[in-house]
């Protein structure tokens, strides 16, 4: 087997493992295929991708039903808001300057990061509110930029989405992770919707990298399940840590 497309098999299970835990996994996953495969379009680096961040998230929510009250009521409006925008994102992927993206991205991560640090207590546990029409409208509009986001660039979304759950919805972590993966789900498939149609997919790359990637959100979604969501927090911090000194690095040397 190709040494590049076992390296990429590494990435995509650690991206998959990081993934099912706290959301990212992808800023892991993508710079390794966009590295791997110089010859193709982004938009063809970027349906590839998401076959296998697919194939891992669909993996990891089974288990997490199971096991998680998931919050139906604001969690179906928040996807169908998010899939909706995915598509019109990935329609846009040749619009939208990535270098304006990647530093907008860059200083949100340096925020959600300070902000996760300070308050301690932050997504420790789940508090049932009252979902209404404000709270179900925050999750179209939030579903909705995330969405966007997430079919025109994705890597990071899986982040947004949890903590946009612990601190405008109060869940713990761990409902903030299982809830991210089903929104994430919406948001995947319809850029799929997109990028197949179009061409934009290698197939066997895709495959045996989604493979990779299911294995590793299996690891990460039994850990989550068995340390709670006081690990998802401490994860969370180490990877917005990673992922901030990775894309200064890539943003300014």
């Amino acid at each position: 087997m190709d040494i590049t497309l076992i390296l990429l098999g590494l990435f995509a299970f650690c991206g998959g493992l990081i993934d099912a835990a706290v959301g990212g996994g992808g800023l892991v996953q993508l710079p390794a295929l966009i590295h791997a495969l110089p010859q193709y379009s982004l938009a063809t680096v970027f349906g590839t991708n998401k076959i296998a961040v697919l194939a891992g998230t669909f993996s990891s929510i089974f288990t997490y039903i199971k096991r998680v009250k998931i919050v139906w009521k604001l969690i179906f409006p928040t996807m169908i808001s998010a899939f909706t925008f995915a598509f019109l994102g990935a329609m846009s992927v040749s619009l939208i300057p990535k270098e304006l993206m990647r530093y907008i991205v860059f200083c949100l991560l340096i925020l959600i990061a300070i902000y996760t640090f300070i308050k301690k207590d932050l997504g420790k546990t789940h508090t049932e509110l009252q979902y209404g029409k404000k709270e179900i409208g925050l999750g179209i509009l939030f579903g909705g930029l995330i969405g966007f986001y997430d079919g025109i660039f994705g890597p990071g979304s899986g982040s947004f989405l949890i903590f946009l759950f612990v601190r405008i919805f109060s869940f713990d972590f761990l409902n903030a992770s299982a809830s991210a993966k089903l929104v994430n789900l919406g948001t995947f498939t319809a850029s799929l919707l997109f990028f197949i149609p179009a061409g934009h997919v290698l197939w066997k790359v895709g495959t045996f990298v989604g493979i990779c990637n299911v294995l590793g959100s299996l690891v990460g979604t039994i850990l989550a399940l068995r340390y709670g969501s006081g690990f998802i927090r401490i994860f969370f911090l180490v990877l917005l840590i990673f992922l901030i000194g990775r894309m200064g690095l890539e943003l300014f040397k």
